[in-house]
């Protein structure tokens, strides 16, 4: 038998060796993969097949107070593509772009991608969809989601805001309110094989959950009425802006809240964001003369002046350290209902000179300003009113007349709103419930008092120098309703430029005031903001609050006063025949 020669036996050994260290090797990295690391490639195995979608439950409706739809959901198609099984990028991109009116090399940059899954559009229109659905194209999946629709357009836009593609509200009450709005989150899964053929879809829950609904206590047509108004105002005083709050004094309920210009929360990005803003709520400005009638409130309030009190007005200028100010017209003695009337700066810092500006300071801040009211919706402004220590002389007088003070549209309709309820200040608020998709009510929002700011005495003798402001002579004669009796101010203030300094061309408008006297059932704020024909707030806003106040009080059936006494008689006869 023939030997083996060692060098060949040492070889065969150390090959062998060698294969049973790689074998050995593989083994335990197979071990290793199948027991320690099984999980982890079952993922990376699944992902590779498996599309994970998640959708949510119809976000909830939004209502106005008479359950007109203001906002809803609509069923609408999102379209996706699975790129391996695209079989022409090039031919397919033209297609769907044409149909999807998107851009052409963005949608190719898609179709060629790694991922399993891409969207191509969200939310498509019916139109596109049947679009793509016309091309017949391997690849493409119509996944079903809803879109928010407002089918009402510009119909208080500012106030209800808009959502973004994923459902979640970015402003207004969508936004303030998303967390009751927006529906249960589910998941569902989609399977495709190597070729990417569908081989088995995970069935959608029946179960999906809705959100909840808003009911506004926004009326529709009050808010129309409002939004009209305004629109004529600005076109016919080449205004850059204007706006609006309807409210119930007894309450703090919020009828309209509007504003021009407006936009169209369908299509949002086509307008400017600056336009999207709330500006009632978020915006400051100085109010001017309208902040006389809290100067008098703090005059009789503090047991120091009656409506009769007289003051001396310097006939037209008072200088005080450095500065002079000015009235229109020239004025002598004046008693405190004629102030009002005539809307006179100087009487009015008489006014603040006589109560002192720690008493005027803290009846402007029991009055709410330089305070949120603590309404429902985003981006609230506190305004400013500066501690009185730091006032000076000219300060004092300043505020007392409108300037040096800033505040929010809804601050000062809120803060009339209280003299109208009798001295009593409510918390305003635009939301009346939150109903659960079967109706249940899940939140209910009550009027809420807040405070005493004056006596009933002092809110009934600023109802009736109030009044004054309408009649003859008055600076707000242009606001008087036909068959009621009206209370209310007017104010112009100078608008500061970018040094800090006011402007002798920029005002802004404004009337603020409340009907019927007697019985007040709204209250109105008209805000015109830089009107170039004309620029009183007498001329400017005085009549758009006299439209507003006459088609709301006729529209919410309250019969004029004179028809409310004849009614009373006929009772009476009645009762005694």
């Amino acid at each position: 038998m023939k030997t083996i020669p060692r060098s060949i036996r040492f070889r065969t050994l150390l090959i062998g060796v060698a294969f049973s260290i790689f074998f050995s090797i593989i083994a335990a990295k197979a071990v290793y993969l199948q027991v320690y690391r099984g999980k982890w490639l079952s993922e990376r195995a699944e992902n590779q097949y498996k599309k994970s979608v998640v959708s949510t439950g119809k976000r909830g409706i939004i209502y106005d107070a008479n359950h007109r739809t203001m906002a809803v959901s609509i069923d609408v198609m999102s379209i996706a593509a699975w790129p391996r099984k695209i079989l022409n990028p090039k031919t397919a991109a033209t297609a769907l772009s044409a149909a999807l009116h998107l851009n052409r090399n963005a949608v190719y940059k898609k179709l060629v991608s790694k991922k399993m899954f891409v969207w191509l559009k969200r939310k498509a229109t019916p139109k596109e969809t049947k679009a793509v659905r016309a091309l017949n194209l391997d690849g493409i999946n119509f996944i079903a989601e809803s879109s928010r629709f407002y089918p009402n357009k510009t119909l208080a836009a500012q106030l209800i805001g808009f959502t973004g593609l994923d459902g979640h509200g970015l402003e207004g009450l969508e936004f303030y309110y998303d967390s009751y709005l927006q529906g249960s989150p589910v998941k569902h899964r989609i399977f495709r094989d190597a070729r990417g053929r569908e081989f088995d879809i995970d069935k959608k829950p029946s179960y999906v959950f809705s959100g909840n609904h808003l009911i506004l206590t926004i009326d529709g047509t009050v808010q129309y009425i409002a939004e009209r108004v305004l629109e004529e105002t600005v076109r016919q005083h080449s205004a850059k802006s204007a706006l609006a709050i309807v409210m119930i004094p007894k309450t703090g309920a919020i009828l309209a809240l509007a504003h021009y210009p407006i936009f169209n929360p369908n299509d949002y990005r086509s307008f400017d964001q600056s336009v999207w803003r709330n500006r009632a709520i978020t915006d400051p400005f100085e109010p001017g003369s309208t902040m006389k009638i809290f100067s008098a409130a703090a005059a009789l309030e503090s047991g120091l002046a009656s409506a009769n009190t007289i003051f001396f007005c310097e006939n037209g200028a008072y200088r005080i350290g450095k500065d002079v100010v000015h009235d229109i017209h020239a004025y002598g003695w004046l008693s405190l209902q004629q102030i009002i009337k005539f809307s006179s700066n100087i009487g009015a810092v008489k006014v603040s000179e006589m109560i002192g500006p720690e008493y005027h300071y803290n009846i402007l801040k029991s009055f709410g300003f330089g305070s949120k009211t603590g309404i429902d919706c985003p981006g609230e402004t506190n305004g400013t009113l500066i501690p009185y220590r730091r006032w000076s002389k000219i300060d004092a007088g300043a505020i007392s007349f409108g300037q040096g003070i800033s505040v929010s549209a809804l601050q000062l309709v809120t803060a009339t709103s209280a003299i109208a309820n009798n001295g009593i200040l409510m918390k305003p608020y635009v939301v009346d419930s939150i109903v659960d998709p079967n109706g249940r009510i899940i939140k209910k929002m009550t009027p809420r008092k807040v405070r005493r700011v004056v006596s009933a005495k002092t809110a009934a003798t600023l109802n009736r120098v109030m009044q004054t402001v309408i009649t003859r002579k008055g600076t707000g004669a242009k606001a008087a309703l036909d068959g009621y009796t009206v209370c209310g101010k007017t104010g112009t203030a100078q608008k500061t430029d970018s040094s800090g300094t006011y402007a002798k061309d920029r005002y802004t408008a404004s009337f603020v005031g409340f009907a019927p006297a007697k019985d007040p059932a709204i209250t109105i704020l008209v805000v015109v903001d830089e009107p170039r024909t004309g620029y009183y707030g007498g001329i400017v806003a005085g009549p758009a609050f006299r439209k507003i106040a006459q088609e709301t009080l006729c529209y919410l059936s309250i019969p004029p006063e004179k028809m409310l006494k004849r009614l009373r008689v006929l009772r009476e006869v009645q009762s005694l025949g």
